[in-house]
This record gives structure tokens, C-alpha cells and sequence, in this order.
């Protein structure tokens, strides 16, 4: 019988259409993304929970197995983990990718992605009663190499922001977005929809609404001085153009997309000359960083981060060596044991 359900021939024992939907894999999927839509995830996490299944469901047509819960197994899941390390084509079939980019194996991120998807769906049919077992309970991720986060230092952030013309609007429209996800270290996706009663112009503060944040969790961010008047005289322009709740528009009014952002952007990294790319997300990494740098405490930035996992800060936030080398020369311990005259002296400057 076994046999029959994995390669989804009919069974002598009759049943009733019920039965089978209580193991359809689609059917279990679906109820668990209307779930997760309920709750009020992003659509871009919806989204990632169906390609993800997408990936899954094709391994498991691959293999001539049918969608159904009861073949999901620990050893099922622990195969399709291989599959994607030493079978699967990175960027296969894509049209715009030369052959050196199509390396087997996917990134150890891209499979954890993947895994997660599946361990939230079975965590979710477990505790709703719609399946017994949770085949992901003992699977644990690939181990990751983090690669080491590149960001602008001091001279490359003064040639990207010298390039837009502050005398046409998208280019100051854009260079006020630039100061904003420096200073705010805000999501590019978070920033493009603001509107302007998000913004306390008399506190000096900016309210990320849930619903635009990533983690659907509002917080509250102190703005600089500087920014707050970039973004003033923005809304004031925009207000005599257009009548719009957004901060950020297009030439024609409309919200505008962070795509397009992302692409003037690098045209602007591409002019100042800076040999690295130059993306939206570099200015989070790198307000993250220097926040660190200069002394700003871990747990605060978590919250001007807007992250639940104190482990995703370390990760992607990289303190420079030297940073590294101050902090130890400051904090060490050695420091309670050494007398004044044998500590290091402060030289004086030439």
C-alpha cells in the first residue's frame, strides 16, 4: 500500500474524496498560506512561502513521488537537501546569466531559505491538528559561511552623495532618500512608503508603520537634524505639485518604486567612481556598522533595525579590524591589572 501512495496509484480500499484531501499536499499548503495571509504577513513573504513549495513540490514530482503529507519524511527532507547542494543548476535557464554564474549547488542561504518555508508549514499542520508527524523537527540548516560584508567608508560616501544635482527634483528627491536610509537605516521597500504623517517634524522622530514594515512590527526612529530638513523641503515641493500622503514620488506623482531607486543609485555609485555595488541595502549595512563603530549599543540598534533575533544584527553588521583593535585596547580586562605607567600613552598628534 505503501507503494501505491508514493507513486499515487488507487488502493483496493475504497476512499472517500475527504481522506484523500486530508493528506493532499497542495490542499495542506494552501490552508497553511491562507493562515500565514491572515496573520498578516507580508505579500512578499507569501510569495516566498509559494516558491519555496514550488521547489519542494517539483523535487518531489522529480522523484515520482506523490503530493502527499504522509511521504514527507525526515529522509525525504534530508535527500532534497542533497539535491539541491550537488544536483540543482544555479540561474539555470535564465536568460541573462552567462555560463560562469550557472555553478551547481545553491548557496547555503538560499537553502535554509527553502527549509524554512517547509519547517514553518509543519510546525503550523502539527499544532492545527492537521497532521500528526513534523518531519523537519530534526533537520537542521546547512552550515553557512558568511561571506564579510562590504561597506562605504568615509570618502566613498561623500563622492556617492556629491553626485545628485540638488536643482532637479529626482536627483533631490533621490539624494534625500539617500540621507534617509543612511541615517534611519531603514529597508529600501520601507522608506519608498512613507507618507507624510509618518513623520513627527516638532519630536525629531519617524514611525515605520506595521504594515509597512518587513516584520509587520511598527517602531520608532530618531531622525538627525539634517535629514528632517531634507525631508521637509521634499514634502513642501511635492505639496505644490502633487497631491499625494507619500514622501517619496515619482516626476508623475506616484509613490515611487524601489526599483527605480535601486537602478539610479548605482548610476550614481558608477559616476563617483567607487570600485564596489552599489545597492539600497549597502546603506543600511553601512549606517548598522558606523552605528556600531562609533560606540552605539547593540540592543539599541536592533530596535532602529526593527529585527526579533539579536543573532541576525551580528550577522549582518561587520566591525572593521581597527574598531576591533580599539574596543579591545579600551575594554580589556589586562586594563584592571596594569598600573598608569605601563597602560599606552596617547601620543601627540603632528
Amino acid at each position: 500500500m505503501a507503494e501505491d501512495i508514493r507513486k499515487g496509484k488507487r488502493t483496493k480500499a475504497k476512499r472517500s474524496r475527504g481522506a484523500r484531501d486530508k493528506y493532499d499536499l497542495d490542499g495542506l499548503f494552501d490552508r497553511f498560506r491562507l493562515h500565514q495571509a491572515a496573520r498578516g504577513y507580508a505579500k512578499a513573504t507569501l510569495t516566498q512561502y509559494e516558491d519555496n513549495y514550488r521547489f519542494f513540490a517539483a523535487y518531489m514530482d522529480e522523484r515520482g513521488f506523490a503530493r502527499d503529507v504522509r511521504l514527507v519524511t525526515e529522509d525525504i527532507v534530508r535527500d532534497y537537501i542533497i539535491d539541491m547542494q550537488t544536483m540543482h543548476v544555479k540561474f539555470e535557464g535564465h536568460r541573462f546569466k552567462k555560463d560562469e554564474h550557472m555553478t551547481v549547488g545553491l548557496a547555503a542561504s538560499t537553502i535554509n531559505t527553502r527549509l524554512k518555508t517547509l519547517r514553518v508549514m509543519f510546525k503550523y499542520l502539527v499544532e492545527s491538528g492537521l497532521h500528526r508527524d513534523n518531519p523537519m523537527v530534526n533537520v537542521k540548516n546547512v552550515k553557512e559561511t558568511l561571506p564579510q560584508i562590504s561597506i562605504l567608508n568615509a570618502e566613498e560616501l561623500r563622492a556617492l552623495f556629491s553626485q545628485p544635482d540638488q536643482r532637479a527634483f529626482a536627483d533631490f528627491r533621490d539624494y534625500t532618500l539617500m540621507h534617509l536610509l543612511l541615517d534611519a537605516m531603514l529597508r529600501v521597500s520601507e522608506a519608498t512608503k512613507l507618507e507624510k504623517r509618518d513623520v513627527d517634524f516638532r519630536a525629531g522622530i519617524l514611525t515605520v508603520r506595521a504594515e509597512i514594515a518587513k516584520n509587520r512590527k511598527e517602531r520608532i526612529i530618531p531622525l538627525s537634524k539634517k535629514t528632517l530638513k531634507l525631508m521637509r523641503e521634499l514634502i513642501e515641493e511635492n505639496e505644490e505639485d502633487f497631491d499625494s500622503p507619500f514622501v517619496f514620488l515619482s516626476y508623475y506623482g506616484e509613490r515611487l518604486q524601489s526599483n527605480h531607486f535601486r537602478k539610479r543609485l548605482q548610476e550614481f555609485g558608477e559616476a563617483a567612481g567607487i570600485d564596489k555595488r552599489i545597492y539600497p541595502h549597502l546603506m543600511r549595512h553601512t549606517g548598522a556598522t558606523i552605528f556600531l563603530e562609533n560606540g552605539g549599543d547593540l540592543r539599541h540598534l536592533q530596535k532602529l533595525l526593527g529585527h526579533s533575533d539579536l543573532r541576525t544584527i551580528i550577522r549582518y553588521t561587520h566591525l572593521s579590524d581597527a574598531s576591533l583593535v580599539r574596543q579591545h585596547a579600551q575594554y580589556t580586562a589586562l586594563n584592571n591589572v596594569l598600573s598608569p605607567q605601563q597602560k599606552p600613552r596617547k601620543t601627540l598628534r603632528k
